[in-house]
C-alpha cells in the first residue's frame, strides 16, 4: 500500500462528518459543473461524477434536481475556485480550497483565521508544491481482481488501486481525471463516487499540545460554508 492508501486511512475517521456540510459542498460543485458545461449529465461529464458524489452521501434526489435547475438561472452568479496557501503553527503547511461568490469575504474571513490562530497566510505558490494534487475514484468491489484492475489502469494513469471497506479506490494524477472516468465508464464499471485529493509530500508529527494549536485553526477554517476542502502536512 502506498501514499494514497495511508492518506484516505488518516482521513477517513475525521472531516466532513457534517452531512449538511456535505451537501453544501456538492451543491456549489454543482452550480460550477452546469455553468462550465451545461445542465444534461449524459453530455457533461464533469456534472455526471458530481451527481454520483451527491448519491454517494445520500443526497436526496430533489436537492440534487434543485441545484441544477437554480445553477441554470442566468441571474445566479458564478462560484470561483481559488487556493490559498499558509503555514499553521509549528510549521504545518495548510491547502485551503475555496469555492465563493464573493472573494472580498472569503480572502477577509480566512485571513482572520490564520491571524487568530498564529498562523500565516502566504502568498500563491508558497506551500503548492508540498502536495501531490490527485484523482480519485471508486468503485464496487464485488466481483473484481484489484491487482488485474491496477495492470490494466496503469495505461490511463492510474497510480494506485487498493480495497477498503467500501469498494475499491483508484488513485492517479490529477490530469488523469478524464482518461479514467472515461474508460470506467466503457468498462460499464459503477462508478460510487470521485472527485480530487491533495496529499502532502511530507507529514510532520507533532506533539499533542502542539497538533491541538493546528487543530484550531483546522476547525476555524473547515466551518466556514466557502470552504470546499483542507489539506494540510501534520501527521493523523
Amino acid at each position: 500500500m502506498g501514499r494514497a492508501f495511508e492518506f484516505r486511512k488518516a482521513r477517513k475517521m475525521k472531516r466532513w462528518s457534517a452531512m449538511s456540510k456535505a451537501f453544501t459542498r456538492i451543491g456549489k460543485d454543482i452550480v460550477m459543473a452546469v455553468k462550465e458545461g451545461g445542465p444534461d449529465p449524459d453530455s457533461n461529464s464533469k456534472l455526471r461524477a458530481v451527481i454520483q458524489n451527491g448519491k454517494s452521501v445520500n443526497m436526496p434526489k430533489d436537492n440534487i434536481e434543485r441545484a441544477i435547475k437554480r445553477a441554470s438561472d442566468k441571474n445566479l452568479g458564478d462560484f470561483k475556485e481559488i487556493l490559498f496557501e499558509g503555514y499553521a503553527p509549528h510549521g504545518i503547511a495548510i491547502l485551503v480550497e475555496t469555492a465563493t461568490d464573493n472573494n472580498t469575504r472569503t480572502v477577509a474571513n480566512v485571513r482572520s483565521y490564520f491571524n487568530k490562530c498564529n498562523g500565516n497566510l502566504g502568498t500563491s505558490g508558497s506551500v503548492e508544491f508540498m502536495f501531490d494534487h490527485t484523482c480519485n475514484f471508486r468503485i464496487p468491489a464485488e466481483g473484481i481482481d484489484p491487482e488485474e484492475l491496477e495492470l490494466e489502469m496503469i495505461d490511463f494513469g492510474a497510480e494506485e488501486v487498493f480495497v477498503d471497506d467500501d469498494g475499491i479506490l483508484i488513485y492517479a494524477p490529477f490530469e488523469s481525471f478524464g482518461a479514467i472516468q472515461k474508460e470506467l465508464e466503457t468498462r460499464q464499471l459503477e462508478i460510487l463516487s470521485s472527485g480530487f485529493e491533495r496529499i502532502p509530500q511530507v507529514t510532520k508529527q507533532l506533539s499533542e499540545e502542539e497538533a491541538a494549536d493546528v487543530e484550531k485553526l483546522l476547525e476555524k477554517i473547515e466551518e466556514d460554508d466557502d470552504v470546499q476542502n483542507v489539506y494540510h502536512t501534520m501527521q493523523e
